[in-house]
């Protein structure tokens, strides 16, 4: 199993607003995409200084199926048209589980 952390640090000013427009559209992706065999995201609970602004863990059976998921086209959407514009940084891992 190939496991997928993506960490996200937004931009000061950020709404809260902004930010549940990007857990919705996140959310339609575990119907649309098959490959998807586990998916949680969250915002950080703010217990340590420093930490990303919020995560997505992704699972998937094989690199492909990863792939398929890091390409789809609503997934580059979401990533252009809500991420993008309130990021300041992002990071990221895919690792086998």
């Amino acid at each position: 199993m190939i496991r997928h952390v993506s960490l996200l640090t937004f931009s000061a000013g950020t709404t809260d607003a902004q930010v549940q427009d990007v857990v919705d559209a996140l959310m339609t992706l575990p119907e649309r995409l098959t490959q998807l065999r586990g998916y949680a995201i969250g915002r950080d609970l703010g217990v340590n200084a420093g930490n990303a602004s919020f995560a997505v863990v992704a699972d998937f059976d094989t690199v492909d199926d990863y792939l398929g998921y890091r390409d789809d086209p609503e997934h580059r959407r979401i990533l252009g048209e809500l991420i993008a514009p309130i990021l300041a940084s992002r990071t990221a891992a895919q690792y086998e589980v």
